[in-house]
């Protein structure tokens, strides 16, 4: 695996690969990597000739208060991940390089950038919005590998990519779940044991509104009510935000129909979690996706 730390050398690469004919694909990531991330590199490595990593703890993407400075960096234990994954490339910049002195620019996709996540941090889509076009025009991917547990994250990279007209195929893959449905995420390493365990609370309130909607429910407000009860049985769990949406313009929902999202944030302890339910409709038939 060739581990590249400058944008030069990455762009050279990325260049040079592109030459030959080879088709690239790019899973970025914050590091402190787990399955769900390697789902993506598998994914990755099915489709394309060459698979990038990217490891960058953007700081445009945390707003003040938040964890930068404590979020979990391991990048022995990532490369190591990564090697066995058989990545052919990983790109792991400093900050300085891919924000230089004077750096002014930024990505904003309106709308779909203030709600939910963009209300509770504002800014937080402007960085990474900002540092994934960086890394596409640097990389140059034919194929670019997200996680749907960040839903509105990768809604927004799609809306961007079809804005700008970006090359890279914006691939959202499903969540990767612990055994006991708790969504994959590096800021898991943050709960003590009894919070630990009271995280599930997301996933079984998740899977009570999917069995209320296999019954037959359509009408998100009692959906939102399973929802919200389900999370405040449990003492250590303080809820963000509980929402169904149409998935393509993340606009609350009265009624179930065609694409939907649950989305739920909450705080466990003092770790903020999110985890989310897709709702699909064909033909007048729904698909549950935990």
């Amino acid at each position: 695996m060739e581990i590249v730390r400058t944008i030069e050398w990455m762009k050279q690469a990325a260049r040079q690969a592109e030459a030959a004919g080879g088709v690239a694909g790019l899973v970025p990531t914050m590091g402190a990597l787990h399955e769900g991330h390697l789902s993506l590199v598998r994914a990755a490595r099915q489709q394309c000739s060459r698979v990038v990593v990217s490891i960058f703890v953007n700081p445009k993407q945390f707003g003040p208060g938040e964890d930068f400075e404590a979020y979990p960096r391991n990048f022995k234990t990532d490369r190591a991940l990564l090697e066995s994954a058989g990545v052919d490339c990983l790109f792991i910049p400093e900050a300085f390089e891919i924000y230089p002195a004077g750096f002014c620019t930024g990505v904003h996709v309106p709308g779909l950038s203030e709600t939910f996540e963009g209300r509770v941090r504002p800014g937080h889509f402007q960085g990474v919005a900002t540092v994934v076009l960086k890394l596409f025009e640097i990389v140059r991917p034919r194929y670019a590998y997200f996680g749907r547990k960040d839903a509105q994250q990768a809604r927004i990279i799609r809306q961007m990519a079809a804005d700008l007209n970006l090359d890279a195929e914006i691939i959202v893959r499903p969540i990767v779940r612990e055994s006991d449905g708790v969504a994959m995420s590096s800021r898991n390493a943050y709960l003590k044991d009894g919070e630990r365990r009271a995280a599930a609370v997301l996933h079984r309130a998740l899977h009570a509104v999917s069995l209320k909607i296999a019954e037959g429910a359509r009408e998100t407000s009692s959906l939102l009510e399973i929802l919200r009860s389900t999370v405040d049985s449990e003492p250590l769990a303080k809820i963000d935000y509980a929402a169904i949406v149409d998935a393509d313009s993340f606009a609350p929902a009265g009624f179930l129909r065609g694409n939907c999202l649950v989305l739920i944030a909450a705080r466990i302890g003092a770790t903020r979690l999110i985890d989310n339910l897709l709702v699909e409709e064909r033909e007048g038939k729904f698909t549950l996706s935990l």
